[in-house]
């Protein structure tokens, strides 16, 4: 399976913002674009032109690295979201969020989207109680998401018990760290998820 496995860091940096990849460190004062707030490379600090076509590049592009997806299967979901009613935008959006992996880490059982979909591949996740190793596997409505009986005594799930609260939950997900069990109540509207991307950017990219 093709994943991408540079420096994390390097990616927030060239989209100048955090992304949120490396858990943890992203909160701390270690974070690289807190020391080197520009672009990698030679010329990092230099001025570009934004054109219209590079804003909608970087947005794209961000979204992907936000989410870990490779280019091919980010435009096989940008399909799929162009081929249902509603906006395609928002669709997208929605394929995204709904991605086991991203689902097990909006519940704070992992500190970042990698970590949950190492967890994923691992075999520790279940869905509706059959075991599920596939990260981009993608939950529906009343799905149950759980941490495998054998695997709840792992490092990374008690301590996603020890810290149960201090993550916002998003409100079409019900957590229960007691437990280590995800209900999937509803399918996310724009609204509620607070991914910082402009999808509609990403639209006009495809579009052309």
């Amino acid at each position: 399976m093709a994943r991408y496995t540079g420096a994390d860091c390097k990616r927030c940096r060239r989209e100048k913002q955090k992304l949120f990849l490396k858990g943890a460190k992203c909160e701390s004062a270690k974070c690289p674009i807190e020391i080197r707030p520009y672009p990698p490379g030679e010329h990092g600090r230099g001025r570009t032109k934004d054109s219209e076509y590079l804003l909608q590049l970087r947005e794209k592009q961000k979204c992907a690295r936000i989410y870990g997806v490779l280019e091919k299967q980010f435009v096989n979901y940008y399909k799929e979201a162009n081929q249902k009613s509603g906006k395609t935008g928002e669709n997208l959006l929605r394929i995204l969020e709904t991605r086991l992996d991203n689902v097990v880490y909006r519940a704070g059982f992992a500190k970042s989207r990698d970590h949950a979909r190492q967890l994923v591949r691992h075999g520790h996740i279940t869905v509706n109680g059959r075991k599920t190793d596939i990260p981009s596997a993608r939950v529906s409505v009343n799905d149950i998401v759980e941490v495998r009986e054998s695997s709840r005594t792992l490092t990374p799930f008690q301590v996603a018990q020890g810290e149960a609260g201090d993550k916002t939950v998003p409100a079409w997900l019900e957590s229960n760290a007691g437990q280590l069990r995800i209900l999937v109540h509803s399918l996310p509207e724009r609204q509620v998820i607070d991914t910082q991307v402009q999808e509609q950017l990403i639209v006009e990219l495809y579009s052309k």
